[in-house]
């Protein structure tokens, strides 16, 4: 090789290079750590790194080795809030050194939980993803309060959306007039904000506002509360009760069924 060329560096010997540790996606339910999987818990027992949401029940941390990091990349409303690429890029940090991550989220990771962003990049960076399913919100909010969202002769099914966003905003993807003749029970999360601008998109649609409507708040623990109306009233009942995220929606008639 001629003078004065760069030679290539020698690859170091001896030094074996981290193999990727995986990530799991596990979903901690609603918020009682009794609702949390066996395997959820195991997860956590063999983690060296914990990456929390703020809706996880804290209990639930109790499995957690005494010598695992644990980061909270919390999501608050109208406060701190941890960007979705920088939980991914932790994700993927930890677990291409080597570490057993577990990505820790409340109710179900693929339920308006980000998880599949999450397993897409850590897919892209080389790095194993497992899933543990968590008891969703959706459901079990509504059954912790006493509401079945299906009934036989009440209702044959329930649909669930997100209502972070109101109907007519530009980011909106949901049909309002076509779900408010469904028939079938309405569950909406993530929507105390915008439900004014939802019950109102409902009855426009033609939905009876005498339809049985019910929040509720805090679902699984200590602090839950349920509150009730009518589809035309349940927004001012839910701002003079004075309750606010995390809550659930439920629209339909089986908000009376076991009432």
């Amino acid at each position: 090789m001629p003078d004065g060329e760069d030679t290539p560096a020698a690859e170091p010997t001896g030094v074996p290079r981290p193999q990727p540790g995986e990530v799991v996606l596990v979903g901690a339910g609603p918020g009682d750590p009794d609702l949390m999987t066996v395997g959820g818990q195991r997860a956590l027992a063999e983690a060296d790194v914990v990456v929390t949401d703020r809706l996880v029940p804290l209990a639930a941390l109790d499995a957690v080795r005494a010598d695992a990091l644990v980061i909270d990349v919390a999501k608050v409303p109208g406060g701190r809030s941890t960007p979705q690429e920088t939980i991914n890029d932790l994700l993927v940090e930890h677990a291409l050194a080597g570490r057993r991550v577990v990505r820790l989220k409340g109710g179900d990771p693929f339920v308006f939980g980000r998880g599949g962003e999450e397993a897409l990049a850590c897919a892209a960076a080389g790095v194993p993803v497992r899933v543990l399913p968590g008891v969703t919100s959706s459901v079990s909010a509504p059954a912790l309060a006493g509401i079945p969202v299906t009934h036989r002769g009440t209702t044959q099914g329930f649909t669930v959306v997100s209502g972070h966003v109101p109907p007519g905003h530009p980011d909106c993807t949901v049909d309002w007039k076509a779900l408010a003749s469904t028939g079938t029970t309405l569950v909406v999360l993530m929507g105390v904000r915008t439900l004014p601008a939802i019950a109102e998109a409902l009855v426009q649609g033609g939905l009876d506002p005498r339809t049985p409507a019910a929040v509720v708040a805090d679902a699984g623990l200590p602090s839950q509360r349920r509150v009730d109306g009518t589809v035309a009233t349940i927004a001012d009942v839910v701002a003079e009760s004075g309750i606010g995220a995390p809550a659930v929606t439920v629209v339909g008639h089986v908000v009376d069924v076991l009432s």
